[in-house]
């Protein structure tokens, strides 16, 4: 096996990702999908129509210094491994996948999008090797506040079981619509990420909690009362990623009391978050990846493919 082509076309992001068997390497290329200024995001139809105008263009970026000749395809099709969970945004990477391995008659491997981040914060962690045992993981994003346990699968690939998670707002939520009422621009985590560590404010977050899960949507409300009370906006930043920090160490205590000290990794591009990053990391000694691993991309995808094509016997 030489070279694996990944596809991953998420509610926020365009990517893809080749991944090198032989030098255990992988190449990105990665394209936000466009918000109008001042909007929260983007309605399913609009998501799809711009990861089809902008597949294409990342394709030919892709083969620009090579042909591509994969050996296999691997595509996210859905968000997690949750019964009904869907979303159209997924069927635009879907159908290429499809065309280009009827095309070049090549395998197809199908994950989600959640085994995805996974995976690639895996990679980018250099912690590869965990995808072959049982581990503790969460996947924060824009759509998700996961805690989950992941277990490798027969074929190769990982099963993702939700064991807790935000019963309402999602942190990436959380954080482009404080980050809204701050003037800042969708999605906000980077802006947000560093307008906070201009303050030097030391807040104690209480987390709203249900055993493990965890409620977010007071954060709001208590951000939007911060900022009418005149509070700076670094502050307001601030307390915003104290609070999520808060509720995510409740529910890692309350899962690793549940499971056991098995390796812990956090995944997503919540978690590129520099001040989550440092506190969570000291705290349990966890994998983070970088944010190119972290963000939305399709690495942990190929990565994925490529195991399963190597226990099919495809090698």
């Amino acid at each position: 096996m030489s070279s694996v082509l990944g596809i991953d076309t998420s509610n926020y992001t365009t990517s893809l990702a080749l991944w090198d068997s032989k030098t255990a390497t992988v190449r990105q290329e990665k394209q936000l999908l466009p918000v109008k200024e001042g909007a929260m995001g983007l309605r399913q139809s609009d998501a799809v129509f711009h990861h089809t105008c902008q597949l294409p263009q990342l394709m030919e970026k892709l083969c620009a210094d090579s042909t591509l000749s994969p050996a296999c395809i691997g595509v996210s099709v859905a968000p997690t491994e949750q019964d009904g969970s869907y979303m159209p945004c997924f069927l635009a990477g879907e159908g290429l996948a499809r065309s280009l391995s009827a095309a070049l008659q090549v395998s197809l491997f199908r994950v989600t999008h959640q085994q995805g981040h996974v995976a690639a914060a895996c990679l980018g962690a250099d912690c590869v090797a965990l995808l072959d045992k049982p581990f503790l993981a969460f996947h924060v994003s824009g759509g998700t506040t996961d805690a989950l346990y992941v277990t490798p699968t027969d074929d190769g690939g990982i099963s993702c079981r939700l064991v807790a998670h935000s019963l309402d707002l999602k942190a990436g939520q959380l954080i482009d619509r404080v980050g809204g009422r701050l003037g800042l621009l969708f999605p906000a985590g980077p802006a947000l990420d560093k307008l906070a560590t201009a303050s030097t404010a030391t807040f104690r977050c209480r987390p709203s909690m249900d055993g493990a899960n965890c409620h977010l949507s007071g954060v709001e409300n208590q951000c939007e009362q911060h900022i009418k009370n005149g509070m700076p906006f670094a502050d307001v930043a601030r307390f915003c990623l104290y609070s999520i920090e808060a509720a995510l160490v409740a529910m890692t205590d309350k899962i690793l009391e549940k499971y056991g000290c098995l390796p812990l990794v956090f995944a997503g591009g919540v978690m590129s978050n520099s001040l989550l990053r440092e506190h969570l990391q000291a705290r349990y000694g966890a994998y983070f990846a970088p944010p190119a691993f972290s963000a939305d991309n399709a690495a942990g995808v190929a990565l994925l493919a490529a195991r399963k094509y190597e226990r099919k016997g495809e090698v």
